[in-house]
């Protein structure tokens, strides 16, 4: 049997889950699916300080605003959150949000968009389009530079960061100066090998991600463009891309097949792969070293031009 390596921290998450019979999404109700992702947030660390956070409602786009300083002309962060497209929200996120904040120097914009199953595609999506236009429209009157927006996501997010990102060229008449994709949700056939080997064990399993898929895309065909990005017929002129994978990921392979038709497009990108780790551990700086690196590294991409 191949040696598995885990960080400690993950480690002891995975056994925990294994020991309890790798349990189901499929065998919880929706309420229950979102409650025990909120249940999850200690495992972030603790909730930093942050010059100024505020909840705002413009034009129909529900945003929280985290800025670091009382500057002007600062970098703008437009942020989608993770939840295979049925849960997650503002408080699944806050604390990793203010640690990204406060090591970036950058104004973070947290976008709510609508979840499935009550609202299927194109909701979220839509929302989340919407919500960039209103926040290039306004963030100048936050202190921050609509010259330098960058779009970030996990997870579900990173699939709507680069939809959004695709609709921006297409639609709009700016465009962000960088995307950053953690761990995206790429390919709603699950057609690549990691979701094989990453896709029983590993907590955000195959069925936790597909179930996502199925709520929220409905009878949208899965090949879509918009529901599988990674078969996107063009990603030409797409802004500099960054992904960050995980090595026990189902969702490893995508991710880094897309860094890979980024490349042959012809669109400047990095990927960076962190051993040891799962998916969703972004949002787990409380126990893993890797993570704290990871919001360190997104910092750092968002403060160098």
């Amino acid at each position: 049997m191949t040696q598995v390596y885990l960080e400690r921290g993950i480690s002891q998450l995975v056994s925990s889950f294994i020991e309890a019979g790798c349990p189901s999404v499929k065998e919880q109700t929706i309420e229950e699916r979102r409650q025990g992702y909120r249940d999850s947030v200690q495992l972030a660390g603790e909730k930093e300080s942050v010059y100024q956070v505020k909840d705002k409602e413009i034009d129909g786009a529900i945003l929280r605003i985290f800025k670091p300083s009382d500057e002007c002309n600062l970098p703008v962060v437009i942020y989608f959150h993770g939840g295979c497209f049925v849960s997650g929200d503002f408080e699944t996120h806050d604390q990793q949000l203010r640690k990204l904040a406060n090591l970036s120097g950058a104004i973070i914009v947290a976008v709510k968009y609508r979840l499935a199953p009550e609202y299927t595609f194109p909701a979220a999506h839509d929302d989340a389009f919407h919500a960039s236009q209103v926040i290039f429209e306004n963030c100048k009157y936050w202190g921050g530079n609509p010259e330098n927006i960058i779009l970030a996501g996990d997870s579900a997010g990173g699939h709507i960061c680069l939809i959004t990102s695709l609709r921006l060229k297409e639609k709009a008449g700016w465009q962000p100066t960088k995307q950053v994709l953690i761990y995206p949700m790429l390919d709603a056939t699950a057609a690549s090998q990691s979701y094989i080997n990453n896709g029983e064990k590993y907590i955000i399993t195959r069925d936790t991600l597909l179930t996502g898929f199925d709520m929220y895309l409905d009878e949208l065909p899965r090949t879509h463009p918009e529901a599988s990005p990674l078969y996107h017929k063009d990603l030409s002129g797409l802004p500099e891309t960054h992904i960050l994978t995980a090595e026990f990921d189902p969702l490893l392979d995508e991710g880094e097949l897309l860094y890979r038709n980024l490349i042959s497009a012809g669109v400047n990108t990095q990927c960076r792969r962190y051993l040891g780790v799962i998916h969703g551990f972004f949002q787990l700086s409380g126990v893993s070293q890797a993570a704290r690196e990871s919001i360190k590294h997104v910092a750092d991409i968002i403060t160098l031009r």
